[in-house]
Order: structure tokens, then sequence, then C-alpha cells
């Protein structure tokens, strides 16, 4: 086979091509302070002037890439927004943590906390964006430090290692979504096998990491450093606090402090305007219910036959956008109505979460028209010499491939998507099991989540929300997500030979 295949000229040109935009999308993005969304289009237009793409057809195909991603995904997106606003604004997610960390309303002990705090990020983080997730846990997280007189950091940084691990690893979360669809991987599967990875690299980037980092003083002293407190966070505008409560957070524009701060005064705003919180069962439900409806689409697969009525049912309420909308109708009923809160005060928080989802989509789409564009000049075959002739199995191309975009763009669902859509026209010609299609899906979600940088929004929200250096920011948060993805790549390789037919 090795033969028939020839490494030409047009194949390095395409490849030095593609490394020069992606240099051109990272000074875009992190020199120039462009929106992720102009910067990811000019690198596309710089790498179809360099491999000799007409512009219109550049422009075209990128057109084409970006309307197909938002229309398999865009809906879920939003149905995904909607939900975590009912989760934020009601309450739910603030009695979930809270119930775990004081079970039977007694504290744990000491050195329990990291590893439930993790627990309960994990959670959390089910039906939420990270953004979102990290600020509802930003009071809780302090206010455990301070009652318990622990290092905020041995608090904070398995609480963002669970949320983390969640959002680049286990749906209903947009880029394991994408992913799935994309490379038409199992559902059940995927989201088995990335509950399966997160575990561990919860562990070891969350409580184990963190006890290690806080045994110096630079880390150790952080929260007492700072004065931080759940109560002397500065405020900002209102506006930005509904970014944050969309999951969509714009260093550039609003400032990572604004945006997180407002953010948490918009949450304990909140919480003082509904003197009760909800029903442990029932926020515990909403959060849970997408995951469990789709695994019962999983195991009504497996185990029933599918000419069965309940088979059809269980299939039409598993499918992602069916579930999440069945999750956010719940929502609305059990967390708003059931409570007697008042309905024009619902509609104002579904609505609220939608229009900060501009700039998400608009930068995924992007993702998609990237991706596009560089199929159209003829990268997957390109890709798939590289596959043919590297050391590396698949699944480990997959990843580095999603590394460098992610290096690249900043963004881990845009890295997600187009390295999906890279490798989908791929899988065609290679025979992989249904489980070894889902853990490419997750090597490219552990992939998205290498090293984060400057470019990235989450970068500065730490480094704004604890008082970081740039250096502490490097070691608490790009050391933390390389963690959970070199975990995850790891995993995966373990488990590729399990999955084999």
């Amino acid at each position: 086979m090795h033969s028939l295949v020839v490494w030409g000229a047009h194949d390095t040109g395409l490849v030095l091509s593609c490394a020069f935009a992606l240099l051109v999308i990272i000074l875009a993005i992190s020199v120039a302070k462009l929106p992720p969304f102009l910067g990811i289009l000019i690198g596309a237009l710089v790498f179809s002037a360099t491999v000799g793409l007409a512009p219109a057809r550049a422009l075209t195909a990128f057109q084409a890439g970006a309307g197909k991603l938002l229309g398999d995904s865009g809906l879920i997106i939003a149905l995904g927004a909607l939900l975590g606003s009912m989760v934020a604004g009601s309450g739910a997610a603030a009695r979930l943590v809270h119930a775990l960390l004081n079970p039977g309303g007694r504290p744990l002990p000491v050195w329990l906390l990291p590893w439930c705090v993790a627990a309960a990020a994990m959670l959390v983080g089910l039906p939420l964006f990270f953004e979102v997730g990290l600020v509802i846990m930003l009071p809780l997280i302090l206010g455990i430090a301070r009652s318990a007189r622990q290092p905020v950091l041995r608090v904070a940084i398995p609480a963002l290692a669970g949320m983390t691990a969640l959002h680049a690893l286990v749906p209903p979360h947009p880029g394991p979504l994408i992913a799935i669809s994309a490379l038409h991987a199992s559902l059940g599967t995927t989201l088995l096998l990335g509950l399966l990875i997160a575990v561990p690299a919860v562990i070891l980037a969350g409580p184990l990491y963190g006890n290690l980092l806080t045994r110096y003083d630079a880390y150790r002293t952080i929260g007492e450093r700072n004065s931080l407190s759940p109560h002397n966070t500065p405020n900002a505008p209102h506006r930005a606090a509904e970014a944050a409560s969309a999951g969509q957070i714009n260093p550039d524009t609003t400032g990572p402090s604004a945006a997180l701060h407002s953010g948490s005064a918009a949450h304990s705003t909140r919480a003082k305007r509904h003197s009760t919180l909800p029903p442990l069962s029932a926020a515990a439900i909403t959060i849970l219910l997408p995951v469990l409806l789709m695994l019962a689409r999983t195991i009504s697969e497996l185990c029933l036959p599918q000419t069965t009525l309940a088979a059809h049912v269980l299939d039409t309420i598993g499918e992602p956008f069916m579930a999440l909308l069945i999750s956010v109708v719940f929502a609305v009923i059990v967390l708003g109505w059931v409570r007697r809160q008042p309905r024009a005060e619902i509609g104002r928080t579904l609505h609220d979460s939608l229009p900060p989802l501009a700039v998400l989509l608009l930068t995924i789409g992007a993702g998609g028209g990237l991706k596009q564009v560089l199929l159209s000049a003829g990268i997957a075959d390109t890709i798939s010499k590289v596959a043919i002739f590297s050391p590396f199995p698949f699944v480990v191309l997959a990843w580095l491939v999603a590394v460098c975009l992610r290096q690249a763009t900043g963004s881990a669902t845009v890295a997600t998507s187009t390295t999906a859509g890279l490798m989908a026209p791929l899988l065609g010609g290679i025979a992989f099991s249904p489980g070894q299609t889902s853990l490419i899906a997750l090597s490219i979600g552990s992939g998205s989540v290498f090293f984060c940088h400057v470019n990235d929004a989450g970068f500065w929200m730490v480094h704004e929300l604890f008082g970081l250096t740039l250096k502490q920011t490097v070691m608490v948060w790009s050391v933390l997500q390389t963690i959970v993805s070199v975990t995850g790549i790891v995993l995966c390789c373990v488990l590729w030979p399990m999955m084999g037919h």
C-alpha cells in the first residue's frame, strides 16, 4: 500500500501553508486582538492564497463549511445555553453543590474537600458551559476555602479540572457532540467512554495536582495575599454578566475580570431575589436529565428490539437535540413555574442567555469554514499520507491535529469541530470499530484542551479571578489542562486495542 502512495511537493506546500495560516491566526487573535471569527477568516484566506485556491472558491467553501456546522450544531448549542441559564438562575446548581459539600448538614473533613469539590464541579459541568460553571462555583470555592482555612487553589484546582474535563470529553457539551456528529460515532459509547476517561483525568489534574502545587508558598498563600473573598470582588457592567451567564466570555472586549466578577454579582443578586433554592431532587434531575435520556437511547440500542414502540420512543427522546429540548422544558416547568416564579422573569432569563451566543456561534462557524477551505485544497489526502507513513496510530494523529488547532485558535470547540471535519473523510477507507471511532472523537476532545495559553478566554479568567501572575496562571491553568489532555490521549491509547473488532 505504501508503494502506491507518494509524498509530493504539493503535500509539502499544503503543510507549510497550513502552518503559516495557523501562525497568522495566532497573531491575529493574540497580538492584533481581533475577534476569533475574523482572525480565523483571515487565516483561511491567507491559506487559500498561498496554495493557489481562487478567492471566490475559498469564500464559497468557507460559507458552506460554516453553514453546515452551524446547521448541525447551532440549535443544540442554543438549547444548552437555555438549559444553563435556568440551572444557574434558579439556584439549582448551587443547591446541588451545597448538598454534596455538606451531606446531612455537616461539613466534610478537610482532606475530602478537594475530592468532593471535583465531583460537584463535574455534576455542575454536565449541562453548563465552562464559564457559567466557574461563575456559579466561584463564591462556593472561596467560601469553602475560607471556612475550612485551606489554600484557595487547593479547592479551586479540583473545580477547574472537573469542569474542563467535562467540557472536552462528555456530551452534551458542544465539542464532543460536534465530533460525534462529524465522525458518525455512537453517542452512548462516546458518552460512557468519555466519563470513563474524564474521572481519572480529573483526579490527576484536580485533587492530586492541587495538593502538589499548594505545597509551594507562592501558590499556597494566593488567597491570603490577594484578599480574595466571596464578597469583595469588584463589579462591572451588567452586559458582561449576561455574556458570562451565556457561557461566552470575550477578554478582548469586556475584560476577563469584568465579565467574571459581574457574573458573580449577577448570580449573587439572583440568589438574594429567590429566598429559597429549588429542592435537591428537582435540581439533580434537571442537571442529569439530558445525560440520562442519551444513556437511555444507548441502552435501548443494546437491549431492545429496534422494531418495538419503546425502542422508537427512547431513540427519539435520546437524540441530542430532543434530549436538550425536553430538558429545557422540564427546567422551565420544575425550576420556574412549579416554584411560582414570575413568567416574565423566566422569559427574561431565557432570552438574556441567547444574544451573547452570537460571538460563540460565529467563532464555531468560522472553525467549520476553515475546515472546509482546508479540505477544498486537498488537505485530507495529505493527512491520509501522513497517517500512512506516521509511526503514530490514527488516534494519536487526531490528537496532534487538535493540539495544533487549539494552539492557533484558542477555542476547544473550534479545534474539535475543525479536526473532526478533517479526519472524517479518512475514516471511510479504514475499518475502525464503533468503539475506536468513539475513541478518535475523545482523542480530538483531549487534544483540544492541551496547554491553553494567552489566546484562551479561560486563561485570562483564571488569571484575573485569583490575581495570578502570568507564570502562576500557566502553572495553574495551562498545566492543569495539559494534564487532562495527556491523560485523555494516554487512556485512549490504552483502550484502543480493547475496542477493536
